[in-house]
């Protein structure tokens, strides 16, 4: 019987090389950006309990529909979920651990949400992200959302839109909820099949809604932002005044509600203009100064945003930029008298922190220069019997004029070592 086929399940992918690398170094350049403003990075389970997640919001399609959960093998079995975001579990982490606030931290990882893939979306996705909780300032706002904006001008984006609003909190939102629970009831035969359904458990649910028979509705609703209270309003102007002096350009959005029920006050979203499709969100976040609390901790403001590194990576072709990283391997070792000599070399090139690698099998010459040329090494050092003898190795330069030449076996590290840039040399030597 032949042995069964296996394919990576539905909305997930391998990722290869060089892409994988391409993806590391994206997230480096992130967490540099997030360590220049001060933020460390936490590193979170996984799963967590489900009710960890519920608090998300249960009229949510991420709660309601979405969520990988199971059941442990414990005594009594403890109902577990894989993270469909990692915001609820910074804010379970902080409740726990109680740190010293303004607490910073930053993070990146896969998580899981069960949905119909897309173009750039997946049921395994990854995330980079920063939240900061502990403070309610709205520079903490304008900070959060600047790093997002520079880190995308950074990887070479250009074509990346910011969309801002203010959702208001607990003293002036329920006079907007009833003011738009009125109105959408008032069309309610309008309305689609789904979003008469959302709105009986969100009302702001149903302005996410892409449906075109919504959106008619959608634009003759209220709008939050002529409910804001006098701090609410205040706390928004103080945001917009510092984007402005930043020179960081928004559109106010007050339709953007994003899709989680715990966010308040500021919200906001990236969108990149060379995606087509109406997809074209590469992240947002906003502040949600009640998650900690309903997670068991004290009350705790929090602002913070997530950015989708699939998402990101397609924007970037879209825009031919941040391209893969170089190859780490600066020489490739071509031996024909066996294979060991080729092992020395190797190791002696790592532990100085040269780059190097070599084929196996005992390969003819021409066949190992092949894997040369593809490896992307700038040198190929050679080892015949002739070299052995005579103490050197034969140097060829593969990604310059191809010329070649030979070098003392004992000399091969300086050789090869690439030159120090003028600006780490201290200036006093």
């Amino acid at each position: 019987m032949a042995a069964p086929t296996f394919r990576a399940p539905k909305g997930t992918r391998d990722i290869l090389p060089p892409e994988s690398a391409r993806r590391r170094a994206l997230v480096d350049r992130f967490a540099a950006a997030a360590a220049l403003s001060g933020f460390g990075e936490l590193v979170s389970p996984i799963f967590e309990d489900l009710g960890v997640f519920q608090r998300i919001g249960e009229a949510t399609d991420v709660v309601t529909k979405e969520m990988f959960d199971f059941f442990d093998k414990g005594d009594p079995p403890q109902h577990l979920a894989l993270r469909p975001e990692l915001t609820a579990s910074v804010c379970r982490a902080f409740a726990e651990h109680r740190p010293v606030a303004p607490w910073k931290v930053w993070y990146e990882g896969p998580q899981f949400r069960y949905e119909q893939p897309q173009a750039g979306r997946y049921r395994q996705f990854t995330q980079v992200g920063v939240e900061v909780l502990g403070t309610d300032d709205p520079q903490a706002d304008v900070d959060v959302i600047a790093l997002a904006a520079r880190f995308f001008e950074s990887i070479g984006l250009g074509r990346v839109h910011l969309s801002i609003n203010s959702l208001g909190d607990a003293t002036c939102r329920p006079a907007y909820l009833d003011a738009l629970t009125a109105h959408f009831h008032e069309h309610h035969d309008r309305l689609s099949a789904q979003s008469q359904v959302t709105l009986e458990r969100n009302p702001l649910r149903v302005l996410d809604s892409k449906r075109p028979q919504d959106q008619e509705i959608i634009d003759a609703a209220p709008v939050m932002v002529d409910f804001l209270g006098a701090d609410t309003g205040a706390h928004f102007d103080a945001v917009r005044a510092g984007l402005d002096s930043l020179g960081i350009g928004y559109d106010i959005s007050p339709r953007l509600v994003r899709g989680l029920d715990y966010y308040t006050r500021t919200t906001f979203e990236f969108a990149a203009d060379a995606l087509e499709s109406a997809q074209n969100a590469v992240g947002g976040g906003g502040r949600y100064d009640g998650l900690v609390e309903d997670l068991g901790g004290p009350p705790t403001p929090g602002i913070g945003f997530a950015l989708g590194v699939d998402r990101i990576l397609l924007a970037c072709d879209a825009e031919e930029a941040f391209a893969p990283p170089r190859t780490a391997v600066s020489v490739f070792v071509v031996d024909v008298t066996g294979g060991g000599r080729a092992l020395d070399v190797c190791e002696r090139l790592r532990g100085v922190g040269i780059g190097a690698d070599r084929s196996y099998g005992g390969r003819s010459m021409k066949a190992q220069m092949k894997v040369a040329d593809r490896s992307g090494a700038r040198f190929a050092v050679i080892i015949g019997e002739d070299e052995v003898a005579a103490g050197e190795v034969t140097l060829r330069d593969l990604r310059g004029d191809g010329g070649q030449r030979r070098v003392a076996a004992d000399a091969l590290v300086d050789e090869v070592r690439p030159p120090t840039p003028l600006s780490t040399i201290d200036e006093d030597t």
